[in-house]
């Protein structure tokens, strides 16, 4: 009487357990549609900020190779200045901050090239010559 008792509150109150299946009844285009939503956030992180910033990044190493004098630059600090002297191969760079104050800055340093003194591509020259 007691294990015809217990078989039956058993059976109310316990369900059974089936074996589920390792694959949904999508398959393949169920899994990809879990994973699209993180490629898509990928392509919008790198068209919006990681290849604007790598195109930023070699513009101004390409403005620091053809660094030349009486460019004005500024570096990571904030302090604006006029190229006085460089060298290709040298890491520095000596800027005029103010009239007769000249200090050396690292070329790694320089955040932005604000005029260059380099021919412009649309200049009059380079119009007669094609």
């Amino acid at each position: 009487m007691i294990d015809s008792l217990m078989s039956a509150i058993s059976s109310v109150f316990i369900s059974p357990a089936y074996a589920q299946s390792t694959r949904g009844s999508g398959g393949f285009s169920a899994e990809f549609m879990s994973v699209l939503p993180l490629i898509i956030i990928f392509a919008i992180f790198y068209f919006l900020l990681i290849r604007p910033q790598q195109q930023h990044h070699k513009q101004l190493s390409e403005a620091l190779k053809v660094l030349r004098r009486g460019d004005r630059i500024v570096t990571a600090g904030g302090v604006i200045g006029t190229v006085q002297r460089t060298q290709d191969d040298a890491p520095e760079v000596e800027v005029e901050i103010a009239p007769n104050v000249r200090v050396l800055v690292q070329r790694n340093t320089i955040a932005a090239v604000l005029t260059s003194t380099a021919k412009p591509a649309n200049d009059e020259t380079s119009k007669k010559q094609k």
